[in-house]
């Protein structure tokens, strides 16, 4: 005679909920509810609009037009890929009946080092998913090898067709789908598919969240508040205008540097990126360097400021904080950082002062930042002439663009990591996105105004100007780098995704002067928020800044630790001598309030 079953408790001993009928009930009328007020909210917003017309802004259908023509061109080539992906197929069939009938079977391929998406245990040692697993990554390679060799593409249509192959093949991976991702079968069984509906009520939720656009949910919105836990390190706002509120730090050393270091972050995102927590903050360790820092918190535009051009930037942002920090500290100059798009302003800022004969930055430090746009990577995809042109008008009618809509195209470049799993973890496992300081940042972009954006656009990542001498004409200045005589320090990251480092290497060479040029492990974001006590990704350096950046990194000595600790030696002879420390507030310039500041509060979604 059986033992009577246990009764159903509140989670078994894995910790997976157990089934419960009634809140199986309470998700499913929540997400009717939801539901339907949501279907209702889209109707009342599109009743009275035009159908709207058919468009391929992106030039796709003209790229995929291309490749085929160009494929058929070849029918040889086609079936020898046929033949490998056919003889790649039986290889997986035989090893998989292998395993099946418990034999031992080497993998006919295998995922990417660091392919987080097949971690789980189950994807190696089941065999039904580890056949599917196969199956899928025998294709992808087939089809991006066949989109890859092509011949006779346009360069253009070439990055189209790999770019959009890749979203493809990435959106198509088994660990997308309920069915076929282990870890959510385990789920879906063990709960009675309430992870599916708790997935459900998040998918409602972030649909709501965007105003009737999907608007995936990176982290807890909740779990961090400017000031509190995030962006905590002591300072003070002492200077604003339209543009920007200027924010100076106080100091943590009896004794501060004479010469000041401003930061100048990029303005599609918030300054505190290099502020983040205690443990991982650029500014508190410039800070507590003895350095009295300064930083530009850019605002976040709306449509009364869509008249704001790239010049406008230039005169309010750096040139009006070398002016408040010579009204704060009474010193001249001071060294300065420009981060990603803040470093192609600074470059721009070194251009306008070398013109008017004025020394007042003493040395740049270059974070990831494109001076010369000639390889800019994969955004390239989304910059032409039809798209430029299609986003000036969307933004000639709002002011601005949306900062959601280039988190967006971000997000794209790294679609595995931003969009699917997140998906994976929000919609089919039915959990909460885990509190992350970093993607609370990633989530927390602004808008950019109009003139300003369409400027960039078009003069820098089209026209490619600024390494252009007297290609510029910024407040009325000819911008020439070459006459440029200030030490600058380039550091890139070697995964970069945004700025490939190669590109950047080509920085140093269109100016004059000392320079240094420094590659960091990891990508544009971590491999930049990586102080020395995380002791991760390590550097390379070379002491000869040669032409071609592959022999510069052929010749490159690997060093643990972070660039951080390599910048502060650099950094050392621009320092001055010793002060007493500077205090927000005790000089000309009045504090207006706590730092981080009303304008890095202010968020693009509400």
């Amino acid at each position: 005679m059986s033992k009577p079953s246990k009764p159903a408790t509140a989670a078994d001993t894995s910790g997976t909920p157990a089934f419960d009928p009634v809140k199986l009930a309470e998700s499913l009328a929540s997400a009717a509810d939801k539901s339907g007020k949501l279907i209702g909210e889209f109707a009342a917003r599109n009743a009275g609009r035009q159908a709207a017309v058919a468009s391929d802004e992106l030039g796709l259908g003209k790229a995929f037009m291309e490749l085929a023509a160009n494929m058929l061109a070849n029918p040889a080539r086609m079936a020898e890929g046929q033949m490998r992906l056919w003889r790649d197929y039986m290889s997986l069939w035989q090893t998989s009946m292998l395993r099946m009938i418990g034999g031992q079977a080497l993998p006919v391929v295998e995922p990417a080092q660091g392919d987080k998406r097949f971690k789980d245990a189950s994807w190696h040692e089941h065999f039904l998913f580890d056949y599917i697993k196969q199956s899928y990554l025998i294709t992808a390679r087939w089809l991006h090898e066949q989109v890859a060799n092509v011949e006779g593409l346009s360069e253009p249509a070439k990055k189209k067709v790999r770019f959009f192959t890749r979203q493809y093949i990435d959106a198509l991976a088994p660990s997308n789908f309920a069915l076929t991702n282990p870890e959510v079968f385990r789920e879906t069984v063990a709960s009675g598919g309430q992870n599916l509906v708790r997935g459900l009520n998040n998918l409602l939720d972030d649909i709501e969240r965007g105003n009737g656009q999907l608007r995936i949910s990176m982290t807890d919105p909740k779990a961090f508040e400017l000031g509190v836990n995030i962006a905590t390190t002591p300072g003070k706002v002492v200077y604003q205008n339209d543009l920007m509120q200027l924010i100076q730090y106080e100091p943590t050393t009896p004794k501060t540097w004479k010469r000041p270091l401003l930061i100048i972050p990029p303005w599609i995102n918030k300054y505190y990126i290099l502020d983040l927590r205690e443990k991982n903050s650029f500014i508190r360790y410039a800070v507590n360097e003895g350095m009295t820092v300064f930083v530009v918190s850019w605002v976040n535009p709306d449509a009364k400021l869509a008249h704001k051009d790239f010049e406008d930037y230039l005169v309010d942002g750096p040139l009006a904080a070398l002016d408040a920090i010579r009204d704060a500290t009474g010193e001249a100059d001071a060294n300065v950082i420009g981060y990603c798009l803040g470093g192609t302003l600074l470059a721009a800022t070194l251009g306008y002062l070398a013109a008017k004969k004025q020394r007042r930055i003493a040395s740049a430090t270059f974070m990831t930042a494109l001076v010369d746009f000639t390889a800019a990577g994969e955004l390239e995809v989304f910059i032409d002439e039809a798209q430029v042109a299609s986003l000036e008008k969307k933004m000639h009618e709002r002011g601005y663009l949306e900062g959601s809509e280039m988190a967006n195209t971000f997000n794209l470049l790294r679609a595995n990591d931003l969009i699917w799993s997140f998906v994976i973890n929000n919609y089919l496992l039915g959990r909460d996105p885990f509190p992350f300081d970093l993607l609370h940042w990633n989530c927390d972009s602004t808008r950019m105004p109009a003139k300003m954006h369409s400027y960039y656009l078009r003069n820098m990542y089209m026209g490619n100007k600024l390494r252009e001498p007297n290609a510029l004409k910024l407040a009325g200045v000819p911008i020439d780098l070459s006459k440029v005589d200030v030490p600058a320090y380039f550091v890139s990251a070697i995964e970069d995704h945004i700025a490939p480092w190669k590109t950047t290497y080509a920085g140093p060479g269109l100016m004059k002067g000392s320079k240094r040029f420094v590659l960091s492990g990891s990508g544009h974001i971590a491999g930049m928020i990586n102080p020395p006590s995380a002791n991760k990704y390590g550097y390379w350096t070379n002491e000869k800044l040669v032409d071609d950046a592959d022999a510069w990194f052929a010749g490159a000595t690997q060093h643990t630790g972070s660039w951080w600790s390599d910048w502060r030696a650099w950094m050392q002879p621009f320092l001055d001598r010793e002060v007493p420390a500077r205090v927000p507030g005790k000089g000309k310039l009045p504090v207006i309030e706590a730092a981080p500041g009303s304008y890095a509060r202010l968020r693009a979604d509400t």
